[in-house]
């Protein structure tokens, strides 16, 4: 009996252990987010103004880079931290600066001049605050259809394509749900252009319901004509009604030159549209033709 109680409690001993060591093992990480777009995780235990140490999963080698290499760590803890840009390459000809090439993992380019990226729209439900990755980029492909449609109109910019703005944010960890906390002259740099719309949608729903009454009046029947009836009833029809808030705005070399919003006449479902096509053909870009 007492050799099966020593068996049972180093069995009970056995599985604590292990579960332990899977809750350690399960812990959220540091992520540090590179120039070159980069994603490491691990612990991170030492950051000052020049470097930092970190280590790997499961490693107990700790890991130096400098500061200078890393543009935004994101701790376990959810607090989130950027690094200004490396200074600006100057000019040994004629010691005038010059725009710091933007790397994209695979090559680096430089900052190209009337050149305008469309971010990813945040679509949110104020109600419960949740957001959506489909009407995210179903509203961004909208603005990047209607400045395609109108490239007329924004002359002498051109718009970069959807899909390297979309790859070189995803290089660098950002998506519709953290765009609105990267501060908008880390974006200039990492997309490597001089504009940039940004836009967010926040809607409610409620439900509309309305009723009503019919009567057919008297009906005479022929089969007997000696019997009159009327047929009277309600009916109602339920309706969801959206009422949304856009938000616009348009920033050139770091610098905010246009901000406002709309709420659509309608309540439709895809009213939203109408306020995003307002807003961008009084922005300073656009021009009648």
């Amino acid at each position: 009996m007492k050799i099966k109680r020593v068996l049972a409690i180093i069995t009970i001993a056995f599985f604590s252990v292990t579960a332990f060591a899977q809750n350690k093992d399960a812990k959220k990480l540091d992520r540090i987010i590179t120039r070159d777009y980069k994603i490491i995780e691990g612990t991170i235990s030492k950051l000052s103004e020049q470097t930092i140490e970190y280590s790997l999963p499961n490693e107990q080698l700790i890991n130096s880079m400098e500061v200078i290499h890393i543009a935004r760590i994101e701790f376990a803890n959810g607090r989130v931290q950027t690094f200004d840009a490396a200074p600006e390459v100057q000019n040994n000809n004629n010691n005038t600066a010059e725009p710091a090439p933007v790397s994209t993992g695979s090559q680096e380019i430089a900052m190209k001049e009337n050149t305008i990226a469309v971010l990813p729209v945040p679509f949110v439900d104020a109600g419960n605050m949740a957001s959506s990755e489909e009407m995210a980029k179903f509203a961004q492909n909208d603005i990047f259809s209607k400045l395609m449609d109108k490239s007329s109109n924004i002359a002498p910019l051109t718009v970069q394509d959807l899909r390297v703005t979309n790859s070189i944010l995803r290089k660098a960890g950002i998506d519709y749900k953290n765009i609105d906390e990267t501060p908008i002259e880390e974006l200039h740099k990492i997309l490597g252009v001089d504009n940039i719309v940004a836009a967010k949608v926040s809607y409610t729903t409620s439900v509309n319901t309305t009723s009503g009454t019919y009567n057919t009046g008297n009906k005479k029947y022929e089969e007997n004509k000696t019997k009159n009836r009327s047929f009277s009833g309600t009916s109602s029809n339920t309706n969801l009604v959206y009422h949304y808030k856009v938000y616009f705005e348009l920033y050139k070399n770091n610098t905010k030159i246009y901000t406002q919003s709309r709420q659509p006449f309608l309540n439709l479902k895809d009213s939203w549209i109408e306020s995003v096509s307002y807003l961008l053909k009084r922005s300073p870009i656009y021009t009648k033709k």
